[in-house]
């Protein structure tokens, strides 16, 4: 079975018209569109819940934002947001906009998640794995916010700590 990544693209050979759907229905809430649901309810079954439908809708409207880029490839939203804090020179802008998306809740998501892809429009997001960790967001113990905030600050062999540059700050 395919994902809904490799369906879109495959869809979007087809069909000029659909990431100019996907693409419109950022202007509604997540799923409110209803010219998006021939691209992405038939990727819903029956029993899932409202935040997985939220989640499919966001991340097929986040896809049509971005060039044409081949599934699987590309990096995770943390990791792009990193390299675009780093090339940067650590803009704190660009750190705020991060820390606000991850304190962001389920009203702020959408909003906050197009803007920083909107602002990534140079590096190649792999939209599969946004998916997945989306779908964790709510989860109690914060596991998919913890796990990007320690991609984002890692130290890199050949880059300077992120942690590091934060305490000279302080100092």
């Amino acid at each position: 079975m395919s994902t809904m990544i490799e369906f879109l693209e495959g869809i979007a050979e087809k069909e000029s018209k659909v990431r100019a759907v996907l693409k419109r229905s950022l202007a509604f809430d997540p799923g409110l569109y209803p010219p998006a649901f021939p691209y992405v309810e038939h990727r819903l079954g029956n029993d899932d819940g409202n935040w997985k439908r939220t989640v499919f809708y966001l991340v097929a409207g986040l896809w049509a934002l971005r060039r044409r880029e081949s599934h699987g490839q590309g990096q995770t939203l943390p990791s792009a947001c990193k390299e675009f804090y780093l090339k940067n020179e650590k803009s704190p802008s660009v750190e705020k906009r991060f820390m606000a998306l991850l304190d962001a809740d389920d009203g702020q998501l959408s909003n906050r998640l197009r803007q920083m892809v909107t602002l990534l429009k140079e590096y190649p997001i792999d939209f599969d794995h946004l998916l997945k960790d989306l779908l964790s967001w709510n989860h109690p113990d914060k596991w998919v916010q913890i796990k990007w905030a320690k991609e984002f600050y890692k130290a890199d062999d050949n880059k300077e700590n992120v942690v590091d540059t934060i305490n000279e700050k302080e100092s």
